[in-house]
């Protein structure tokens, strides 16, 4: 496997953190934390795995969960240009909502 390749169980954490947002249960540490500095109602799943960590970027809206981003965790903090992309694609859907 290589470093880049996320291993079975972290799948298998991902895909169970991500149901329970989907029911409307909250998600806190160690496995989610807020990112306000992406905007309101978003976060980042923490998802260990063999050699590093993965996150997940989401904002939860009333009737959505929309992923923002994935990506290993290579350094202390959030590159800026994920931050970047995600305020993106946030702006993005939510003008693709406005439109129908």
């Amino acid at each position: 496997m290589t470093s880049c390749q996320i291993s079975e169980l972290a799948r298998m954490e991902a895909g169970y953190l991500l149901r329970q947002l989907q029911k409307g249960l909250d998600v806190f540490l160690p496995q989610s934390r807020p990112m306000p500095t992406i905007g309101i109602n978003c976060h980042e799943l923490r998802i260990p795995d063999e050699n590093l960590s993965w996150r997940i970027i989401y904002k939860i809206y009333a009737d959505a969960i929309l992923i923002l981003e994935v990506f290993a965790k290579k350094t202390g903090r959030t590159p800026k240009a994920i931050i970047e992309t995600c305020q993106k694609r946030i702006l993005r859907f939510e003008m693709d909502v406005k439109k129908g």
